[in-house]
């Protein structure tokens, strides 16, 4: 048997991952994404037995599945890439050449992705990355960052540019490495771990949060009561809706459309500000937790929730009407920055940067969690690939997400205050948790040792995926869409560093 087949959150032994030689291995893998509903979803690398243990995970959209097998290498071993096969596997192979010092002698190029602080060459470092280079006397360079203008991450881009035009650019992230993943060994408390969860990402604390806890009950074998899926449902809807309606505000301001800035940005607030009153943090910390709710979702906090859509809904459509019909706002929106479903698909984007080019890719519908098998989420769709696409889907997707969350407060789940405790976790297991969050599809992967001690943990935001589309949609773009283009993505620089 070449794979594992399990399901988004099942708990399985470690030891029934199967086990395969290096070249079947990637024979396996890479054949299995010449069909368009596999892709992957995890591709890394762990020291095992004084050896690296490889392990892919790659979903089964069609049937809901994931495959998982693995690959026991040496350290510094020379290999046949993924990459070559395919390019979506470009990032995965670039992290465990850097962790580990595994060569490859048919990638496409690696680069560097974070410099963590366990690297296998402590000699690459930020000052010294290998930027692509072009050799002419009529084309110029221009650097971005990494310190920015605006109340934004460290990131450097470097473009190289005919006059205006964009030839290529090439984005340097890594500046902000905190060790996130070695840290969830280091802590030992169940809290410890799910205070890092929440700031993994501090735009996406619903997403990751829910990932890790989701993770965590299966470990435990726990089986979350309805009225915890509930809160988890609605967390990760309404941060969607906060994050896009303050996207939407963003991308006004990048094509100075004063007005669309200054009411979706309103409009943003009241709903991070429910958060507070849920919770206590506009950014909806302390709310999601394993086994258990500290904030139940009760009627009256539905019927403030209700009232603040209904003050909401108006003035959004009313701002939606203007902007996607304002010439000017969409002499900047249609054809700028385009990532063809072509390159999309190559390069393996996930969430909102898949659904612009016409993939239908969404773990709210191919592997759902918690209440959306009850919702049978629908995916929103375009095909143009750009910035306009991008603001459609946010746009799309804030109404769709305010349907769900009505229809979901129809039934609201009685408090639990019964609920039974978690047991340990399971020994020597293995579980993939997957999320939809905002921005797309968010991974967390989890193995135990013989006592149920946590010895490996890794966490995939879909920054990971995504940056690669942000650098080929502003080919050819004139330099000044490169903030538009930048925004229509929203990317996370300390979600891809970790």
């Amino acid at each position: 048997m070449n794979h594992l087949e399990v399901k988004n959150n099942q708990c399985i032994p470690v030891l029934s991952i199967p086990v395969l030689g290096y070249e079947q291995f990637l024979e396996h893998n890479t054949s299995l994404l010449k069909e368009s509903h596999y892709h992957c979803v995890n591709y890394y690398g762990f020291r095992f037995q004084g050896k690296i243990k490889l392990i892919c995970c790659i979903a089964n959209d069609k049937e809901g599945t994931i495959y998982i097998s693995s690959s026991i290498v040496e350290q510094h071993q020379t290999l046949s890439s993924f990459t070559h096969h395919h390019l979506a596997f470009h990032i995965f192979e670039r992290e465990i050449h850097e962790n580990f010092g595994i060569n490859y002698t048919d990638h496409t190029w690696l680069k560097p992705t974070r410099f963590s602080f366990n690297r296998a060459d402590k000699n690459s470092t930020v000052a010294n990355y290998p930027f692509y280079k072009i050799e002419s006397e009529e084309l110029h360079e221009v650097g971005v960052g990494p310190i920015h203008a605006g109340v934004i991450e460290p990131g450097h881009f470097r473009f190289i540019c005919n006059g205006e035009q964009i030839l290529h650019l090439e984005i340097q992230l890594g500046f902000q490495h905190r060790g996130i993943e070695n840290l969830f060994l280091e802590k030992k408390k169940l809290l410890q771990r799910i205070t890092l969860a929440e700031n993994i990402s501090g735009d996406a604390v619903s997403g990751h949060t829910t990932c890790f806890v989701n993770l965590w009950e299966s470990l435990c074998n726990y089986k979350a009561d309805e009225e915890l899926q509930y809160a988890r449902t609605v967390a990760l809807e309404l941060e969607r809706i906060a994050i896009h309606t303050g996207d939407l505000s963003a991308m006004c301001t990048d094509v100075a459309y004063q007005l669309g800035s200054s009411v979706f940005g309103r409009l943003r607030t009241p709903v991070i500000n429910y958060f507070q009153i849920w919770c206590g943090n506009r950014l909806a910390k302390g709310l999601i937790r394993a086994g258990k709710n500290h904030f139940p979702l009760h009627k009256t906090l539905c019927d403030t929730l209700h009232k603040l859509f209904d003050d909401y809904e108006p003035d959004f459509d009313e701002m939606c009407k203007e902007t996607f019909t304002l010439p000017t706002v969409l002499a900047r929106f249609e054809k700028t920055g385009i990532v063809t479903t072509e390159q999309a698909s190559s390069i393996g984007t996930v969430g909102m940067s898949a659904r612009m080019s016409g993939i239908n890719r969404d773990i709210r519908s191919s592997h759902p969690h918690n209440f959306y098998s009850s919702l049978n989420h629908q995916p929103i769709i375009k095909n143009h690939g750009d910035v306009y696409s991008r603001a459609q889907i946010r746009k799309e997707e804030i109404k769709q997400s305010i349907g769900y969350i009505r229809k979901l407060s129809e039934n609201i789940p009685s408090e639990n205050k019964n609920r039974t405790i978690l047991s340990p976790p399971s020994s020597d297991s293995f579980v993939i948790s997957l999320v939809e969050g905002w921005r797309g599809e968010i991974c967390h992967c989890a193995i135990t040792d013989e006592k149920g001690e946590l010895v490996h943990y890794k966490v995939k935001d879909p920054s990971m995926h995504n940056w690669l589309a942000l650098a080929l949609a502003v080919r050819n773009n004139e330099i000044s869409d490169f903030p538009i283009c930048n925004k229509s993505f929203d990317l996370s620089y300390c979600g891809h560093d970790l």
